[in-house]
């Protein structure tokens, strides 16, 4: 069994645990980067989502990976599909130099 105190500490640090959903919408109006499942890497400003994390973003540069080499696209506003989304990456960007 836990102890009283245990099982406190335990429902504390869950009603401050931060839900994945909260946390994209604290992104709303920052950069972030998006990495796909497939080669293609993203990053943008996150205007809005949905709850399946379908994102509309502005200013983005897609990265994408191909067997010729990186291709790099600028495009002005997307709207993204979320069930090819792998990973978010707030404030991040990838190293491609």
């Amino acid at each position: 069994f836990l102890s009283r105190s245990c099982v406190v500490q335990r429902f504390a640090s869950m009603a401050s645990a931060v839900l994945p959903l909260e946390l994209i919408d604290k992104c709303i109006g920052s950069r972030i980067w998006i990495v796909m499942r497939g080669d293609k890497e993203l990053v943008g400003t996150l205007r809005g989502f949905d709850d399946y994390v379908n994102m509309v973003l502005d200013d983005v540069t897609e990265y994408e990976i191909t067997p010729e080499g990186k291709r790099v696209t600028k495009l002005d506003q997307i709207l993204l599909n979320g069930n090819n989304v792998a990973l978010l990456v707030p404030g991040g960007s990838p190293n491609y130099d």
